[in-house]
C-alpha cells in the first residue's frame, strides 16, 4: 500500500545489541511516590494508579538537545524508571507481569507544570501539561537478561551537576509487577509499549542550556540537555 508520506517509527536503543526497540505507545502512571504526591499536594496517597499517555514520537533520545516549549513559564522535570514490554500482557496477575517485561532504562517525564495546575483544577485531562511534543527523554534499553528486574535501587536526577532527585525504587505505592497488572486490565499490552512508572520528590524548574542526567541503579546513566525557547 502506499503511503501519502511516510511515517518513521520511533525507536531506543538496546544496550548490547544493533537491534532497536521500536515505540508503540507511551504510557505513563500518575503519582506514584508518596513524597511527590505531597510535595505537589495533589490526590490521594491511597488512591490506585491511574493512567495518562504521551505520543511515541514524543521519545528524546541519548545526547539530544530538547528546544524550550511553547506555551509555558514553568518547564520542569521528573525522572522515572521505564519499563519496556515485549510480550502481549491482557488481564495477566501481579505474579505473571514480570514475565511481560524485555527490560528497563532511564527516562524523564518533561512537564508544562503551570498547565498541568491548571488542568489538574479544572479537572480536564492532563494531556496539554505532558503530552507536548519532546515531552519523553529515554535511555537505552537494559534488558531483563542482562540487567535483572530494577525492583529496588536508587534512582536520581542532576542538573548541571546537582543532585536535584534523589529516591528509591523501592518507594514507589505501586511497583512495576502491580502497574503492568493492573494496565493490563485496562488496555492490552503489547510488545513496542513502554510505561514511566512515576517521579520521587524533588521536581523542580528547568531552563535553556541545563544538562540533565538521570541515573538508576543497575542502569547506564542517560543525559540530554534544554535547548532555546521554541515561542
Amino acid at each position: 500500500m502506499e503511503l501519502v508520506f511516510p511515517l518513521e517509527m520511533p525507536t531506543l536503543a538496546i544496550v548490547g545489541r544493533n537491534a532497536r526497540f521500536p515505540v508503540r505507545r507511551i504510557y505513563c502512571v500518575g503519582r506514584n511516590y508518596v513524597e511527590h504526591i505531597r510535595e505537589m499536594k495533589e490526590g490521594d496517597e491511597r488512591d490506585p494508579p491511574f493512567f495518562f499517555q504521551k505520543p511515541s514520537d514524543a521519545i528524546v533520545s541519548e545526547g539530544a538537545v530538547v528546544p524550550y516549549p511553547p506555551f509555558t513559564e514553568d518547564f520542569q522535570f521528573e525522572a522515572e524508571l521505564v519499563v519496556a514490554i515485549g510480550k502481549e500482557a491482557r488481564n495477566v496477575s501481579v505474579g505473571e507481569a514480570l514475565d511481560a517485561v524485555f527490560g528497563y532504562a532511564a527516562g524523564v517525564d518533561l512537564t508544562r507544570r503551570d498547565r498541568q495546575k491548571e488542568s489538574f483544577k479544572k479537572g480536564l485531562p492532563w494531556e496539554i501539561g505532558k503530552s507536548f511534543d519532546n515531552s519523553a527523554p529515554c535511555g537505552p534499553i537494559h534488558t531483563v537478561a542482562d540487567a535483572g528486574h530494577r525492583l529496588k535501587g536508587t534512582i536520581a536526577i542532576s542538573v548541571n551537576g546537582e543532585t536535584r532527585q534523589n529516591g528509591d525504587l523501592e518507594q514507589m505505592i505501586w511497583n512495576t509487577p502491580e502497574i503492568v497488572a493492573k494496565l493490563s486490565e485496562q488496555y492490552t499490552l503489547m510488545p513496542g509499549d513502554i510505561i514511566m512508572t512515576g517521579t520521587p520528590a524533588g521536581v523542580g524548574p528547568i531552563k535553556p542550556d541545563d544538562k540533565l542526567v538521570v541515573d538508576i541503579e543497575g542502569l547506564e546513566p542517560f543525559s540530554f540537555s534544554i535547548g532555546a525557547r521554541e515561542d
